[in-house]
């Protein structure tokens, strides 16, 4: 085999070897990203939930009337 024909065999197997590790860290890397969207998701889920026990709790809380802080004066004015 000719001198030019390995020198550019061995630069296809180095280009091939940076794609192969490039591709791996790309794998790591998306798996790192699934991992944070789903404790995201499972965050949402918990707040979800403490929010509709939070609606729960408050009486009246479908009733519409809202005060405005000039509503409730104190006895004295």
């Amino acid at each position: 085999m000719s001198n030019s024909r390995m020198h550019s065999n061995d630069a296809i197997d180095h280009r091939l070897t940076d794609l192969e590790i490039k591709a791996s860290f790309n794998e790591d890397l998306l798996d790192q990203l699934n991992q944070v969207i789903i404790r995201q998701q499972q965050q949402i889920d918990a707040l979800l939930r403490e929010v509709a026990q939070l609606r729960q709790q408050i009486p009246d809380a479908g009733s519409g009337v809202f005060s405005r802080a000039g509503d409730d004066l104190p006895p004295h004015y």
